[in-house]
């Protein structure tokens, strides 16, 4: 048994004497240290909090789940497996998801969006832009039902602004990802603009009914096929 030093003193819950630094902060203590150790006190609050809970809410508080280190507890079956029995999830603090991947590929996560969302293309947009389809076909109506760049019918992909989520409206797939390509930015796009008017042959009218084609102000042609 290891004798009771200075540094040291007896918690009034397990009885046992460890190290000072062991003990909770306490103000009201001349050794700044309070009369449980950290696991007790740990103890005693949370029953504190269940018994407040029970005596103002009628419910009891769940007991939190002891997992090994390096493990998640997965909900689906109930067992603790270790982290990378699970799946990828950035949105999680943990960066793993709740379901193991047996569960997450049984169909849990789709269940799960199903009942909560009412599928996973209202989980999407709420999740990712915090709008739902209700809003999505708003805002498609808006615009008359077609792309609000390009003008081409039924797109289907909400553009947003990704540096204040602002969602700007519908686009097509192609108009979409011409604008993540381009960052963006107004100042590429006015630079790939006049890019194009100087290697593109253009038609410019030269009379009322009559066009003309005018040949690129830079580039080179194609070298002949042999």
């Amino acid at each position: 048994m290891t004798l009771p030093g200075e540094d040291q003193r007896r918690c009034r819950d397990c009885a046992e004497w460890k190290p000072l630094a062991d003990f909770c902060s306490s103000s009201k203590r001349p050794s700044g240290r309070g009369s449980y150790c950290k696991p007790c006190f740990n103890g005693r609050s949370k029953a504190s909090y269940a018994k407040r809970v029970e005596e103002k809410h009628g419910r009891e508080v769940r007991v939190a789940r002891e997992v090994p280190e390096g493990h998640r507890f997965c909900v689906g079956c109930g067992t603790a497996e270790p982290s990378a029995e699970f799946p990828r999830n950035r949105s999680d603090s943990t960066g793993y998801g709740t379901y193991c991947k047996p569960c997450h590929n049984n169909g849990r996560t789709h269940e799960t969006k199903q009942r909560l969302y009412g599928g996973n293309r209202e989980y999407h947009l709420r999740r990712r832009y915090g709008v739902g389809e209700k809003e999505f076909q708003e805002l498609l109506a808006e615009q008359g039902g077609v792309c609000a760049i390009r003008g081409g019918a039924d797109p289907q992909h909400l553009d947003h602004d990704h540096r204040t989520g602002w969602v700007r409206g519908i686009l097509c797939f192609n108009c979409n990802g011409g604008l993540g390509q381009f960052r963006d930015s107004p100042m590429r796009l006015a630079r790939a603009i006049t890019y194009l008017r100087g290697t593109t042959w253009q038609r410019a009218l030269i009379h009322p009914g009559v066009y003309q084609m005018c040949s690129p102000t830079r580039g080179r042609p194609p070298s002949p096929r042999f």
